[in-house]
């Protein structure tokens, strides 16, 4: 925004510089609200930041009966599949910065919009200009960025990649953030329409709208498994900058390698009192299809001597 702002007032400055040199110099009164107007563009200018990074954005295209090859696409359509893909994206910043819960809303989505800033070439489409959030320009414009990157991986990986590759990306920007991805998906297909997407000069997009059929059914809650599992045992180790531990179960079965879940504040506590003491676990685990599971301590309250 501060970039099309800046290009404006060059703009204006350069069309009342070009009015005041055609008005000879001595006609002060006819010169004097242009000057005028003139030293407030160039305050204001000034006033800009020297350096303004240009916003990032994506492109967002899609196939199939909604649209029309390149010229067109269903209003109606392209409404709730808009809205479908914000969720996603806003569930996967909220997923990346530990944020999101189980339920309730998302957080930040309001305060981190993508923004239609035209349409996008090829198929029919739309390209979307990434959010800058204030107090945290450059931190939110990478969030931002990284977001777009894991949503673009996992519709990669859940056309064709293995259901490891699945979990990776579940284990890192939580289930809920996938199954926002899986709705946007079924906006899509419902209406007999498949996407792609391109960003930072990299392209994914369905081969057809079977392809995105079953890529839905893989992000889908049916083939993602979630249950809470019990284990008594004792931790090995906390490793608080990737929220990583070790744990070994009594009954000699083996080790269980896992996360710590965001609403655990002060992941160095549990080497404070947990290490090597005895203790029983709850722990959340998702399977996706025939995947590792994935282990998750969830809250403090989960242990119990």
């Amino acid at each position: 925004m501060m970039i099309r702002r800046k290009d404006a007032l060059l703009s204006e400055i350069g069309e009342v510089e070009t009015i005041l040199e055609r008005i000879p110099s001595e006609n002060v009164i006819d010169r004097f609200g242009l000057e005028s107007r003139l030293k407030e563009l160039k305050e204001e200018l000034e006033q800009l930041p020297d350096r303004i990074q240009e916003p990032e954005r994506l492109s967002l295209t899609f196939r199939g009966e909604p649209v029309r090859g390149s010229t067109a696409i269903s209003a109606d359509f392209a409404g709730s599949a808009s809205s479908a893909f914000v969720d996603a994206f806003s569930a996967i910043i909220a997923g990346l910065k530990g944020s999101l819960k189980y339920s309730g809303p998302i957080p930040d989505k309001a305060s981190a919009p993508l923004m239609i800033t035209g349409m996008a070439t090829g198929s029919f489409g739309f390209e979307m200009e990434l959010p800058n959030l204030q107090g945290e320009f450059f931190e939110e414009q990478a969030s931002a960025g990284s977001a777009v990157e894991v949503l673009k991986e996992l519709l990669r990986v859940s056309a064709k990649g293995t259901d490891d590759d699945i979990s990776d990306i579940v284990e890192e920007i939580h289930p809920r953030a996938v199954r926002k991805v899986a709705d946007f998906l079924s906006e899509i297909s419902k209406k007999g329409a498949w996407c792609g997407l391109e960003f930072r000069n990299s392209y994914f997009k369905y081969a057809s709208l079977e392809e995105l059929k079953s890529s839905e059914e893989r992000l889908r809650k049916d083939n993602i498994l979630e249950t809470e599992e019990t284990y008594f045992g004792e931790f090995q180790g906390f490793l608080p900058q990737g929220r990583n531990f070790e744990f070994v179960v009594s009954d000699g079965s083996g080790i269980i390698r896992g996360r710590l879940g965001p609403d655990i504040e002060d992941p160095d506590v549990l080497n404070r009192e947990w290490l090597h003491q005895p203790t029983s676990v709850k722990f959340n685990v998702v399977q996706v299809g025939q995947g590792r599971p994935r282990y998750t301590l969830v809250s403090l309250d989960d242990l119990g001597a």
